[in-house]
């Protein structure tokens, strides 16, 4: 029998929408967020906690903060682990900074990412759901796509894997929100998290 998957869920560092966030004054209008110097230090830092793993894969989303934080974290890492960029663990769509970019554009500034598996518009953009001006992804196709993510994970031949994505949906994925930077381990053979 084959050994367990291990799995390792990285939230993205501080990213500029985070540091606008904070300062209480609503949704600050900043599609495709990039991080602040603060979340380069946190990954910088994160990637001296990761260093030791030997990751065989790392999974990131699509939007910017993450894509700049797995750069830090894994680009010059022991293992040289194998970068895929995956859509199905986005951040939930709720807010400005949660709307993405064109895949042509993340291929334009990233040339060492494969992105061509990628649809254009790879966000949820449907007519008729705004709020604020910015497409908001309904819960019912939220929760879907976590456990499509999950189930993906599964299909993986990868034994140690990291995940680099956003907080709530790890918190969909794991029942922890975790703070810029921060890891948990997932657990497949857990129970999904009860919305």
């Amino acid at each position: 029998m084959q050994d367990k998957t291990r799995i390792v869920c990285l939230r993205h560092g501080e990213s500029t929408f985070n540091a606008a966030h904070k300062l209480g004054r609503g949704d600050p209008g900043l599609p495709d967020a990039r991080l602040t110097p603060r979340g380069q230090m946190q990954a910088r830092d994160a990637r001296e906690r990761l260093r030791s793993i030997p990751f065989d894969l790392v999974v990131v989303s699509p939007l910017t903060r993450a894509i700049e934080t797995a750069a830090i974290v894994f680009g010059d890492h022991p293992s040289k682990p194998r970068i895929l960029v995956e859509v199905l663990h986005r951040e939930c769509q709720e807010s400005s900074c949660d709307v993405g970019r064109a895949a042509s554009e993340i291929a334009a500034e990233f040339p060492h990412l494969d992105v061509g598996h990628l649809p254009e518009i790879w966000w949820h953009a449907e007519a008729g759901c705004e709020v604020g001006g910015y497409p908001v992804e309904p819960r019912h196709l939220f929760d879907a796509r976590v456990a499509a993510f999950r189930d993906w994970l599964r299909t993986r031949p990868e034994r140690t894997i990291a995940v680099v994505g956003h907080g709530t949906f790890f918190y969909h994925l794991t029942g922890t929100f975790l703070e810029n930077c921060g890891t948990i381990e997932l657990d497949l053979d857990a129970a999904p998290v009860a919305a």
